[in-house]
Formats: structure tokens, C-alpha cells, sequence
């Protein structure tokens, strides 16, 4: 079985990779995902052990912050259930969920961030989807070649 590798954004001021590290036992839920392709990658595609770049989005410099790992594949999105919740759809119920969610853990967190400008910098990133104009995807997949350019970036800045 191999693994696969994601970039899932966060807006740091919602939930951020610290907030993942000090949650209980430094595992969390990733829920709330309302856009349709997000969610086909969610429920069809991310499985147990995949690899995830947490990225930080719609901050003062957003970037490539650290790693986590998935440690449990898809299950119904409860907040979609719950009328208190922002992310509350009538539409969605347990008998025929129409959103999912996935159990990441925190790996690490990189001692600098690998930002937005200097993913745009390297030529060897040219056709990573994250740079893509009009992309807006809050998880999009990663090649394994994308996936080593981008730590080789983060042990030339340690």
C-alpha cells in the first residue's frame, strides 16, 4: 500500500499546526471541509499513513508550516449535523452524510515557515497545484516529487 502525500490549508487564526499539536494526544479531526472537491478527496483518496503539509492560508505570510499524518480515513463530518455549528447542513444526515472528515496527528512543525513567495520561486515547483492561479482548494494532492522538492527547501533553511 503506498502512501500518498496532501497540502491541507488552515487559517492560523481559526486552527493552526500549533493548535493541532496541543490538542489531545496531538491528533484532530479535519472537519468542516464544504466544497465538493475537497470533500471527493476526503472520502475516495486520503488514506490511514498519508502524509500531509500543513499550510497556512489568508495570514500575513502564508506557507508550508510543518507535517502531520492521517491516522484515520474518512468518516461522516458530525458538525455537518449539528444546527449549532457553522458548519450546519440540513441537507447532510447520519443515515446519508453528504460530508467527511479525516483523524490527522501532528508530526512537526518546521523551525521556519516555506512561504507562498518562496514556493513561487522554485522552477521545480512550476506545475505544484497550490501555485496555480485560481486555485482555491483547502486540500490539494501532492506529488511525491513536489513532496521531496519541498522538505529539501526546509533542511537548506534549518
Amino acid at each position: 500500500m503506498s502512501k500518498n502525500f496532501w497540502l491541507f490549508k488552515t487559517e492560523p487564526s481559526s486552527y493552526s499546526i500549533d493548535d493541532l499539536k496541543n490538542s489531545p494526544q496531538s491528533q484532530d479531526t479535519w472537519d468542516g471541509v464544504r466544497n465538493y472537491q475537497a470533500r471527493n478527496f476526503l472520502r475516495d483518496d486520503i488514506k490511514k499513513g498519508d502524509i500531509i503539509l500543513i499550510y497556512h492560508s489568508s495570514c500575513k505570510t502564508p506557507g508550508v508550516v510543518g507535517l502531520a499524518k492521517v491516522v484515520k480515513e474518512k468518516g461522516p463530518d458530525f458538525t455537518s449535523w449539528d444546527k449549532k455549528s457553522s458548519y450546519y447542513d440540513p441537507k447532510s444526515t447520519e443515515e446519508n452524510p453528504r460530508w467527511y472528515l479525516v483523524t490527522i496527528k501532528f508530526h512537526k512543525k518546521f523551525k521556519s515557515i516555506i512561504t507562498l513567495e518562496k514556493l513561487k520561486a522554485n522552477p521545480l515547483l512550476k506545475d505544484f497545484k497550490l501555485l496555480k492561479k485560481g486555485n482555491r482548494l483547502s486540500i490539494l494532492p501532492v506529488s511525491p516529487k513536489e513532496f521531496d522538492i519541498i522538505l529539501k527547501m526546509v533542511s537548506e533553511k534549518l
